[in-house]
This record gives C-alpha cells, sequence and structure tokens, in this order.
C-alpha cells in the first residue's frame, strides 16, 4: 500500500492534497508534516515511504535546502516540488536538484491528481506552461560562476561542494573536522566571492557547473 508524506505547513491545502490523492489511488495512506524538521523526524523513524510531497517555502528551511536535504539523506525517495512559484528557471532548479516533478500550487484539483498519478507511474510532471532556460542563458551563466568559483580556496571549495549535496553547518563541521563556526565563517567567504545572498542561491548558481567542471576545481587547488 503506498505511503505518502505531505510536507506542507497549510493545513487546507494539505487536505486538498490529501483528497487530490485519494483521487488518484484510494489505496494511499498519507502522513503530515507541518515543518521541515518533523518531515525529517518521520522519514528517519518510517523509512517506508513511497513519495513526498514539499512545499517549498516549509518553515525550517530556505529555497530548495529541503529538497536538497531529503535528496541527499534519503535519495531512494521520490520527492514531488508543491509551490506557489511559477517561474520556469525555479522549476528547472528543482528538477536539476533530482525532483520528480513540480505541481504549482494554482492547478485545479484534478490536474493535481494528473499530476500525482504521472509520477507514481514514473514519468516527471511539470506544468503545461513550463519552458526550459535557452542554453544561451545557461553557457553565459556558467562561464560567469567558473569565474568566481576559481577565487574559492581549496578548503571553501570543499564546503561548497557539501553545501550542494544538501549537508547541513554542523553535518559539514563533522565531516571536515572542524568547529561550526568555522563554517559559517567560510560560507560567509563563499557567498561573498560568488556574490550571492544565501547558500541557498549559491547552490542555485552551482547548478551551472557540472561534476567535471568540479573536479577539475579540486585537482587544481590540490
Amino acid at each position: 500500500m503506498p505511503r505518502f508524506l505531505i510536507v506542507d505547513d497549510h493545513p487546507l491545502f494539505r487536505e486538498a492534497l490529501t483528497s487530490a490523492l485519494a483521487l488518484a489511488g484510494p489505496e494511499i495512506q498519507t502522513v503530515d508534516a507541518a515543518d521541515f524538521q518533523s518531515a525529517l523526524t518521520i522519514l528517519n523513524e518510517h523509512k517506508t515511504f513511497d513519495l513526498v510531497l514539499l512545499d517549498l517555502a516549509i518553515p525550517g528551511v530556505t529555497g530548495f535546502e529541503g529538497l536538497l536535504a531529503i535528496r541527499s539523506q534519503f535519495p531512494r525517495v521520490p520527492v514531488v516540488v508543491i509551490s506557489g512559484h511559477e517561474d520556469s528557471r525555479i522549476i528547472s532548479e528543482a528538477l536539476s536538484y533530482g525532483a520528480a516533478g513540480y505541481i504549482p500550487k494554482s492547478v485545479r484539483k484534478q490536474e493535481l491528481t494528473i499530476a500525482v498519478q504521472r509520477v507514481m507511474a514514473g514519468a516527471v510532471y511539470v506544468p503545461e506552461f513550463y519552458e526550459p532556460p535557452s542554453d544561451h542563458v545557461d553557457n553565459s551563466g556558467r562561464k560567469a560562476m567558473i569565474s568566481r568559483v576559481a577565487t574559492l580556496t581549496p578548503q571553501q571549495l570543499r564546503v561548497l561542494q557539501m553545501l550542494r549535496e544538501g549537508l547541513l553547518n554542523k553535518q559539514i563541521a563533522y565531516e571536515l573536522g572542524v568547529g561550526e563556526t568555522t563554517i559559517k565563517a567560510h560560507v560567509s567567504e563563499i557567498l561573498r566571492k560568488l556574490n550571492v545572498y544565501s547558500r541557498t542561491q549559491a547552490v542555485i548558481e552551482m547548478t551551472k557547473l557540472d561534476i567535471a567542471d568540479l573536479n577539475a576545481f579540486a585537482r587544481d587547488n590540490s
């Protein structure tokens, strides 16, 4: 029997989503979480979920941090983003982080049911208005980010890679064997050098680079 975790802080939307899931599959069981920490606790205690439906604006995380953390800690559980944002760039970023689909909160109940059914069938759902970014925009942004990443020290690059994997400051500190205060200082300097205002934005910009780029930087700085 499929089990879905709904992570959203709005009770009315959780109820609407539960109702849509009942139409998508009457046998579906749902569990709710109103904040991100509760969602992590549930996922850690019950590792049998078939799908997570995650609101981007959930309390406890900013931007794509929640999606990145779940994909990092529970890579076998598909995650569908549920969001009020309808910008194609945000949808592209969510998909690049491994989201199994992106459902705008503005969709009708029938379309919401269809979206869930498609994901359950193994497809990646995106709304009809979605338009992937052009190659020209991607290449321009990638070149700019390469020049900025080149200014990072080896330790800052390692921290940035771990941020991209969805690790929290305390997890990075543990992996590198340093204090959390040191990691906070590294993150602040990374944001300054990359000319961004949050760790989430830094991770978003890093999607303009691929693994080969990051490995090249690591070799050059070793």
